[in-house]
């Protein structure tokens, strides 16, 4: 019986303040519309703000590592851009930076006998391949650092190797001082050998990711897998916005 009546009692207890809240709800029912219709507003701003992308960093001489970057140049705060080029592919073909006018393209330095870093690099470059084999607006460009041994036939044999496909990726060789330049002072992007000759050079694992301006955009660690999936997001970036 006392069970019973304590039952009775909460059962009300409960119903007069399920009532009470819906006499509230009912009094302010337009101002509970706008506060809800208001508040799922200022969700979408903050989730679109948040998520919205934000345009890639130029880079400049000042903001690299100095060791990578040719002294006359360290203090240069803008308007750096890739010199021009006139080196040779795994083809024997003359390449130019007419050939990756208005495309963003991803560079890097190594040696076809590099057994160390080299491998892993051209892996990664070779899935950036893959990635980007129909895309028309994104290509490869890979330097040797060493072209007294990387001669044109040797190239292509490298080339056939990793899988390199012609029209989306160029290896190439040439000059040694006009690659040292471009590496010291485009590029920015190898260190100086120190043994004398000063266009000796030890090349870095950085692929750099450059715009259709001719822009640095992006220096990532192409012996890293999660750079690399970096990259190919910055690649997406760039063409969000036109490619510069």
């Amino acid at each position: 019986m006392k069970i019973s009546l304590y039952r009775n009692f909460v059962f009300r207890f409960l119903n007069v303040i399920f009532m009470s809240f819906l006499s509230f709800f009912r009094s302010y029912k337009k101002f509970g519309i706008f506060f809800s219709v208001l508040c799922v507003v200022i969700i979408v701003l903050i989730y679109n703000i948040l998520n919205k992308k934000q345009p890639l960093p130029v880079w400049q001489p000042e903001m690299v590592n100095a060791e990578l970057v040719d002294s006359s140049l360290q203090h240069k705060a803008k308007y750096h851009k890739i010199a021009d080029f006139s080196l040779t592919n795994q083809n024997g073909e003359t390449i130019t930076q007419a050939h990756y006018k208005d495309k963003i393209y991803v560079a890097d330095f190594f040696f076809t006998t590099c057994a160390t870093i080299c491998p892993i690099m051209t892996d990664h470059m070779y899935k950036i391949q893959k990635e980007i084999i129909n895309d028309d607006d994104v290509m490869l460009l890979s330097h040797s650092v060493t072209p007294e041994i990387d001669s044109v036939s040797q190239l292509k044999k490298y080339a056939k190797e990793k899988g390199v496909i012609d029209r989306k990726w160029n290896l190439v060789t040439g000059d040694k001082k006009q690659i040292y330049e471009l590496a010291r002072k485009s590029y920015l992007a190898v260190k100086t050998q120190g043994n004398g000759d000063k266009y000796d050079m030890i090349h870095t694992e950085n692929f750099l990711l450059i715009d259709k301006k001719g822009q640095l955009r992006g220096y990532y660690d192409g012996t890293n897998p999660e750079d690399i999936e970096q990259l190919l997001t910055d690649i997406e970036t760039l063409k969000y916005f036109g490619g510069s």
